[in-house]
């Protein structure tokens, strides 16, 4: 059981960064406001989520202007894959033994 738990990821413990690496998980990437949109959240509790995932450097962040207009995307890094896909797969062998 101690094996298990191991790779399960804290900084997924939250709905909604949980919410986030799955989105990025199957799209090359998404910004702020489909992100916000998609997970039900505040613009605070969004970034705050955002930086906690960036800080882990799970995810990237591209700012750029469309007509004039800020705009952000989020991306998944190669470690962030990796990070969740042991997360999700510990869950998948927590589920099993139970």
């Amino acid at each position: 059981m101690k094996d298990i738990l191991k790779n399960i990821n804290k900084a997924f413990d939250h709905r909604i960064r949980l919410g986030m690496m799955s989105v990025l998980m199957v799209n090359e990437n998404a910004d702020f406001n489909t992100l916000k949109e998609l997970l039900g959240v505040t613009d605070g509790n969004l970034a705050s989520h955002i930086k906690a995932l960036e800080l882990e450097q799970y995810i990237s962040v591209e700012k750029q202007f469309i007509a004039k207009k800020p705009n952000t995307k989020y991306s998944i890094t190669a470690s962030g894959r990796k990070a969740f896909q042991e997360h999700i797969e510990a869950l998948e062998k927590l589920i099993q033994k139970s």
